[in-house]
């Protein structure tokens, strides 16, 4: 099945009960049972519901994994992997990760015994220098938020294997239309499923793929346990998003490419970071790995006085947190998603004051383009 066919008919279509084309809201907290302990597979809607299930097939299959979970955020679904681990064990991350995966891992988890160090997975030899011990598992992000760094999925699932580490990585920016990682070697896949898998700025939820039997009991043990699960209204909408995943990221793309070409030649713009650019840093490692390099782009522009200005005057960009929408979104990641992140620790990482970050989405490149220009004029 062929990616955009897969976004529709994935997973569980329709309703056999009543021939709906679309999964039900199944709007229910618990189900009636035949006589204790017999159900029809659902008995709390905690530890399963319908629309919920039918979503985590979906995913499940977009992924290549073997069961997926939806949870009430990415957080969330960061968090209650992190579940899988105990006091005393030691976490790799990647150094340029969001400022929520940061602070959860240095102000949260660590009080439970959890502990994390964070280095630029871009280079691999990072990661052998940083395994310790203690350490049990290997986090990326790549595409990085917001400095777009690349890592090597299979280069750097190899180098766990080298120390039996599992290997989790955070596919929010590539979508699974872009990017499979469990593909790649990856043994868990997560999502911030409010970004492009939703892709319509009406929903917080986050998304887990596992890759054996193993992780799925564990995981859905710490999801019944703890509950963080994702509503039939929200799983819903989810469902809804996924179909037209492949259409929004491909025009997103496009509508990148021309953006990236403007940014990259304004005498305003100090520096541009996108994978798509052959400069990148591991730009031919990205093509390897992903169909796209996706609608995330970020620039500099030299100081926090100049990006100000530059926010001023936009129209056509919504200054907001979040990204993957249908509408072009922008930020300055050093005071809105990454401000958690210490000062020292974001000079350290090339997060500046003057860094803006634009999620591409799907107005006419010709007007974001035009807008940009006019609010880079002196």
């Amino acid at each position: 099945m062929k990616r955009k066919t897969k976004l529709i008919h994935g997973g569980i279509a329709g309703d056999p009960h009543t021939g709906a084309v679309s999964v039900p809201i199944y709007q229910v907290s618990t189900y009636k049972q035949e006589s204790v302990g017999k159900h029809s597979g659902f008995e709390y809607s905690r530890t399963g519901n319908p629309t919920r299930h039918a979503l985590e097939e979906l995913i499940k299959d977009l992924e290549g994994g073997h069961a997926g979970f939806a949870f009430g955020s990415g957080m969330a679904a960061i968090t209650a992997v992190m579940m899988l681990f105990k006091s005393g064990d030691h976490v790799i991350l990647t150094d340029d990760v969001y400022g929520g995966t940061f602070r959860v891992m240095s102000k949260v988890l660590n009080r439970f015994g959890i502990e994390s160090t964070f280095v630029d997975t871009s280079n691999l030899d990072n990661i052998e220098k940083a395994v310790q011990s203690n350490t049990v598992a290997l986090y990326l992000e790549t595409p990085t938020n917001p400095l777009l760094k690349i890592t090597d999925i299979e280069g750097a699932v190899a180098e766990a294997k080298k120390h039996n580490l599992l290997t989790i990585v955070d596919n929010t920016f590539s979508t699974p239309y872009w990017q499979t990682p469990i593909e790649n070697g990856a043994d868990i896949v997560l999502h911030s499923a409010t970004k492009y898998i939703g892709g319509h700025s009406d929903v917080v939820a986050g998304l887990v793929v596992v890759n054996s039997e193993k992780l799925a009991e564990d995981l859905h043990f710490v999801q019944n346990s703890t509950g963080g699960v994702l509503g039939p209204q929200d799983s819903w909408l989810l469902m809804r998003g996924i179909k037209t995943l492949g259409v929004r990221m491909e025009e997103t793309e496009k509508n990148t490419h021309d953006i990236v070409e403007f940014l990259k030649n304004h005498p305003a713009v100090e520096k541009v970071f996108y994978p798509g650019l052959e400069e990148h840093p591991n730009h031919e490692i990205a093509k390897k790995q992903a169909g796209g390099f996706g609608g995330m782009v970020s620039f500099d522009v030299g100081s926090g006085e100049n990006a100000d200005k530059l926010l001023k005057k936009i129209k056509y960009f919504t200054l907001a947190e979040s990204l993957g929408a249908v509408e072009s979104l922008i930020s300055v990641p050093a005071r809105m998603t990454h401000a958690s992140i210490p000062a020292e620790r974001r000079a350290e990482l090339g997060i500046t004051e003057g860094l803006v970050r634009i999620s591409v989405g799907l107005e006419d490149a010709e007007d974001l383009i035009e807008d940009l220009k006019n609010a880079l004029e002196d």
